[in-house]
């Protein structure tokens, strides 16, 4: 996925950090050319410097326990660790550290997973060349960020009583994750190894996950989680 990136926007006059020292960026996408637009935003901005780059889970903790930076933009989808992994393993590490998750996947399906397990803004990579100076301005002023269309959605579902429709919020990190695997076309064999699991293990997790989305097959979870961007089949 080729992102074209223009000029951003100036960041908000409430950003309170004093221009003399820039605030470190960290990157981690496995894509060269997403890598290589994120640092050209951030050599615009005089109040942002970038503190290195990583191209999957293992560099992004490697980096961060040898440089450390302010902020970290985190992408979903890496060749060796499922990005939400990454944070999870990252906010052990640096709990008070902002992170910035920018993925291809739609945000109505991953943003309130990813803001649960403690990641501090959700920018899709579509939106980013407009909005990601404003993001990590946010984040990084303690703050949350997330779309407009993302929160005029959560304003509209509160006071809600029951959600009708099947819906992955409904599922544990553990059922998210084996959903992607069946959707991705792995056996339970290998969704247990790719899981550290047992086999039975995810079998469980197989029946929980059927049962709250109101599904009764495997085919129809493949069909839902493709039809809502949920997995990428290049990973």
């Amino acid at each position: 996925m080729e992102l074209i990136f223009r000029p951003s926007p100036q960041g908000s006059s409430a950003w309170p950090h004093s221009s003399q020292t820039a605030m470190k960026v960290l990157i981690a996408d496995d894509h060269a050319v997403v890598r290589r637009g994120l640092k050209q935003i951030i050599s615009e901005e005089p109040d942002f410097e970038l503190a290195g780059e990583a191209k999957n889970g293992q560099e992004v903790l490697e980096l961060l326990e040898r440089n450390g930076c302010d902020v970290l933009v985190l992408d979903i989808t890496m060749p060796d660790k499922n990005g939400l992994t990454v944070l999870q393993e990252v906010k052990v590490l640096r709990p008070k550290l902002p992170v910035l998750i920018m993925s291809m996947h739609p945000e109505d399906q991953f943003a309130i997973r990813a803001l649960r397990l403690g990641a501090s803004g959700y920018l899709t990579k579509e939106s980013a060349p407009e909005e990601l100076v404003g993001a990590l301005k946010k984040v990084i002023s303690g703050g949350k960020y997330i779309s407009a269309t993302l929160a005029e959605q959560l304003v509209a579902e509160v006071g809600a009583t029951e959600i009708v429709r099947p819906s992955p919020e409904r599922l544990s990190d553990r059922e998210f994750q084996v959903l992607r695997q069946i959707a991705l076309g792995r056996t339970l064999s290998q969704i247990a190894e790719a899981l550290n699991l047992s086999v039975k293990t995810v079998s469980t997790y197989r029946a929980r996950l059927l049962l709250k989305m109101k599904m009764k097959t495997n085919a129809e979870l493949v069909r839902y989680a493709v039809q809502h961007g949920l997995v990428d089949f290049n990973e």
